[in-house]
């Protein structure tokens, strides 16, 4: 049985930002859309996504708020670029929710806790994360994609080892859009 028949009934997708979406900045933070760069194919493969989906969303941590490198103000700028970019090609996203807090104090919104999936099935109650899957590249990804019973795919664009088994990993979100579509 072919990725697209297994996953037939997985109507909501989640998405990481960073290495998922966007080029991530090594020890660094995307501030502005000056520094923020879609991966080759992303704007095709939310395109994809846009019919295949009944929800898409992104959850992010964005640390580098809480360390005062950057603020809440610019990354909502960035995000409202992103999202620009990403109608004006034929996408969505349905909503996206940031954990702005330090990992250090392990909040409930940063993966892998499941406060942003928890979220997202307060404003859409008939989520299922069974019928969910979870796109990233970094082990807190897959980890909470794993704890919540989503299918998970890892994206490789970083090549991060994981500690963490993702169902799937691909080179990038439009390979898997590829795949399911």
């Amino acid at each position: 049985m072919s990725l697209k028949q297994d996953l037939k009934f997985h109507n909501t997708l989640f998405l990481d930002r960073d290495g998922t979406i966007n080029r991530r900045i090594v020890n660094g933070y995307v501030g502005s859309e000056d520094n923020f760069e879609f991966l080759p194919g992303v704007l095709e493969a939310l395109y994809k996504a846009n019919t295949r989906f009944e929800h898409i969303f992104i959850v992010t941590n964005q640390q580098g708020i809480g360390k005062e490198i950057i603020t809440e103000e610019e990354v909502r700028q960035v995000h409202q670029y992103m999202m620009t970019q990403i109608v004006k090609n034929g996408g969505r996203i349905d909503q996206i929710y940031v954990c702005p807090h330090l990992s250090v104090f392990n909040p409930l919104c940063r993966k892998p806790n499941p406060g942003m999936a928890i979220q997202a099935q307060e404003d859409f109650p008939e989520i299922d994360f069974a019928s969910s899957i979870m796109v990233g590249d970094a082990d807190s990804d897959i980890e909470f994609g794993n704890n919540l019973g989503m299918y998970t795919v890892q994206v490789r664009e970083n090549h991060h080892p994981l500690v963490s088994e993702p169902d799937t990993v691909v080179n990038s979100l439009l390979e898997f859009m590829n795949m399911v579509v």
